[in-house]
């Protein structure tokens, strides 16, 4: 059964216009998902919104959102103010510029799409608006209302079709400079930098995604299966951590494990999606 769309609409770059649907490209909805249940009962827990001063059950009706200004004072808010906040949408995809991948810090990537043509009218305007941005290696900046936002996507031709990632605002995405402020400068050159050389071209590799597994997810399943079939579930020891007593020695220690295990990750199987590394902010 093919995926449902979650928005459709109209790619328009100048003139040029054709139909599309934006899909999914990553979801979580295949992780396991518990319920909160009673001990006592076996029965599953139901959420209830409770006032805080009262204790009593508030009706969804009378439910209203509200914005704290002081200490137990709020602006409310109706339903429709807030509904009038929405912007209105023509459901048009436009494309305002065309940037190198260079370009755009990767901090600001949010969640990925897959976009394709939705009527088969579209399907030669959508193929040129693809080859196009293959053919000078580029990628495209437009706008639309998503999900009751204006959101800013980057458009990037993906083999047969097109990829859609929306973007983090700019007031979304937090200073680097804040982050690494407590960073004491410290210069590493001499045998100890030209160790850590030698360790990361021993382990150079390419990324696989196949060979990264969600370790928590497998636990979960192995879990649960046991429980259904009544084994004994395994206890797993702590691990200790081991503290860094001389740096230098185990840059030596390191290097000397690379020499004698060579790197298998370059020469990784399964097809893999050629993504840029993480860029530094500019």
């Amino acid at each position: 059964m093919a995926p449902r769309a979650n928005w459709k609409g109209y790619l328009k770059v100048a003139e040029l216009t054709c139909p599309v649907g934006l899909y999914t490209a990553a979801s979580t909805s295949d992780r396991i998902a518990f319920h909160t249940i009673n001990r006592a009962t076996g029965h599953r827990v139901q959420r209830q919104f409770i006032d805080g001063d009262t204790g009593k059950p508030v009706e969804k009706e009378d439910q209203v959102k509200g914005y704290e200004v002081g200490s137990n004072d709020y602006i409310i808010l109706e339903p429709d103010e807030v509904a009038a906040a929405i912007p209105e949408s023509d459901k048009t995809l436009s494309v305002d510029a065309f940037i190198s991948y260079d370009d755009l810090d990767d901090l600001y990537f949010d969640k990925p799409y897959y976009l394709t043509p939705s009527d088969k009218n579209g399907q030669e305007a959508f193929a040129l608006i693809r080859d196009g941005l293959k053919a000078k290696n580029v990628a495209a900046l437009a706008q639309t209302v998503l999900f009751r936002r204006v959101r800013t996507l980057l458009i990037r031709a993906d083999g047969a079709g097109l990829t859609a990632t929306t973007l983090n605002y700019d007031y979304a995405v937090r200073s680097a400079k804040d982050a690494f402020s407590d960073i004491p400068e410290i210069k590493i050159k001499g045998e100890m930098l030209e160790l850590a050389k030698h360790i990361i071209e021993t382990k150079q590799g390419t990324f696989n995604p196949a060979e990264y597994t969600d370790r928590y997810e497998a636990t979960l399943a192995e879990l649960v299966k046991a429980k259904l079939e009544g084994k004994a579930i395994p206890t797993r020891k702590p691990q200790k951590s081991e503290k860094v007593v001389d740096l230098m020695q185990a840059l030596r220690e390191s290097a000397g494990m690379m020499k004698k295990q060579p790197a298998t990750k370059k020469a990784a199987t399964g097809k893999a999606k050629a993504e840029p590394a993480r860029r530094k902010a500019s």
